[in-house]
């Protein structure tokens, strides 16, 4: 008997000092901070930027998706206002990951969403629908504003843009691709045709934030050009239509 109790004393402790070492082992990962985070944490604000963008460039190509978006939500949580010059920073170096990092940037801070894709824009501007698809997506109701901040580091891409916004907003998409129809090779003006295609979205009783946006927030009341030519966004106060065709926003 007492040899017996001896061994189930013996596992008794062995069990318990393994369950011990366990949890140990786990209180110790739980508590140790994420390589981008521990990366990051001691980084100089003014430097914030490119070391972000170093740790991504340093990961290897199939793991810089997971690396961008680890490394932005850290360097947001530490500098919440460096989120435009995080990205434009990331952008630059590693013009596939300026989307996501567009996108997981704007989704953590949907206030400064047209700041970010503008400066992810200005920094790869050959990724500029892209980044307006995935910015759009994380923030859809500054989906104007994203466009037009996207256009201005980008003016040549104005279409690319547009057509990204049908994508990301698909209510407003028959009613953009209709807009440009009339453009042909015409660069068409990004706030313009934006509000032209809004009016028509509401017109037809889009069930979505489209028709949901207040007023204020639509930009400009929209002038319908005609063939193809940009209308005149001065208001008509002659009682004439104008040559691009009629105010609808007018009574």
């Amino acid at each position: 008997m007492t040899t017996r109790n001896n061994i189930k004393i013996v596992g008794t402790l062995a069990i318990s000092l393994l369950c011990l070492g366990s949890f140990q082992t786990f209180g110790k990962d739980a508590a140790t901070p994420k390589p981008a985070q521990a990366a990051l944490s001691s980084v100089p604000a003014a430097e914030l930027p490119a070391q972000a963008a170093k740790l991504i460039q340093e990961a290897k190509v199939r793991q810089r998706e997971a690396r961008t978006i680890e490394v932005v939500k850290a360097a947001l949580a530490l500098n919440p206002a460096a989120a435009a010059p995080v990205v434009g920073a990331i952008a630059h170096a590693v013009p596939e990951m300026a989307a996501v990092a567009a996108k997981v940037a704007a989704a953590e801070q949907p206030k400064q969403a047209a700041a970010i894709a503008k400066a992810a824009a200005a920094a790869a501007p050959s990724r500029a629908g892209k980044i307006v698809v995935a910015v759009c997506e994380a923030v859809p109701n500054a989906y104007r504003n994203i466009a037009i901040a996207v256009a201005e580091v980008a003016p040549t891409a104005g279409k690319d843009i547009l057509k990204s916004v049908g994508a990301a907003i698909p209510e407003l998409k028959p009613h953009i691709e209709k807009e440009l129809a009339g453009y042909g090779l015409t660069l068409p003006p990004v706030a313009n045709t934006l509000d032209l295609a809004v009016a028509q979205a509401r017109a037809s009783g889009a069930p979505s934030i489209v028709a949901g946006m207040p007023a204020a927030d639509a930009g400009p009341a929209p002038v319908i050009p005609g063939s193809g030519t940009t209308g005149n966004s001065e208001p008509n106060t002659s009682g004439a239509n104008p040559p691009g065709g009629r105010n609808y926003a007018r009574p």
